[in-house]
């Protein structure tokens, strides 16, 4: 007897689990729902039939949970183990959690609903309002049209300020170099001897420059008296 007992306990449990999966699966098709991009005014086939299995699968449950506690209740006090007691609490648990999360996404559904609704219905209103007074329609869409060329003006302000800034900061850019270069120069003029060392170097630099100017012009006038 305590074997059939333990069997079927393990059978309903395992059937619990099953149910739990399968409810855990169809809540993020009907989760999906919501997010759709052009949520329909009223539920689609789909979505009917996705709640209807949702809550068949939640009846289910709370049937074989009833089961595994009348079987529980029936065993003697000695042989109900406290990991029983434990996984019945856990599945009890988690069915109440999935009860809740079917009605906040109903609500979740049904409020995504109404906005797209209600954008639906204001959008209808205005395309029939310009429909019916053409002058109205032409004067808002002049002054679209005015809203777009003061965004672009904008943008070429802003462009435009950039490059001023940018041409600023080069010209500063220009005066510190300048700066730094007249202050160069004066040091070096404040140096005692620095001219005349200049100069001598300059004066070597055309020496050598002569010379080998010279020494080319020489060799190519050997090379063609030679030939």
């Amino acid at each position: 007897m305590a074997a059939t007992s333990a069997q079927g306990w393990t059978q309903l449990r395992q059937q619990a689990r099953s149910l739990e999966t399968q409810t855990e699966t169809l809540f993020h098709t009907y989760s999906q729902f919501s997010t759709q991009a052009n949520i329909p005014p009223k539920p689609t086939e789909e979505e009917r039939s996705t709640e209807t299995k949702l809550q068949e699968l939640l009846n289910r449950r709370e049937t074989v949970i009833a089961q595994l506690g009348r079987l529980l209740d029936s065993e003697a006090a000695l042989t109900s183990s406290a990991l029983k007691q434990n996984n019945l609490a856990l599945l009890r648990d988690k069915l109440a959690d999935h009860r809740r999360d079917l009605t906040r996404l109903r609500t979740t559904l049904q409020d995504a609903r109404n906005r797209a609704n209600l954008l639906g219905s204001v959008r209808d209103d205005i395309s029939a309002y310009r429909a019916a007074n053409p002058e109205a329609a032409e004067a808002d869409y002049m002054l679209d049209e005015r809203g777009r060329l003061d965004r672009s003006h904008d943008v070429a302000d802003s462009v435009l300020s950039q490059a001023y800034a940018v041409q600023d900061n080069f010209a500063m850019q220009r005066e510190t170099l300048a700066n730094i270069n007249r202050r160069i120069t004066l040091a070096a003029s404040q140096v005692p001897g620095i001219n005349t060392l200049i100069g001598r170097i300059s004066a070597k630099k055309r020496r050598d420059g002569i010379i080998m100017g010279s020494f080319i012009a020489f060799c190519f006038l050997m090379f063609w008296f030679f030939m």
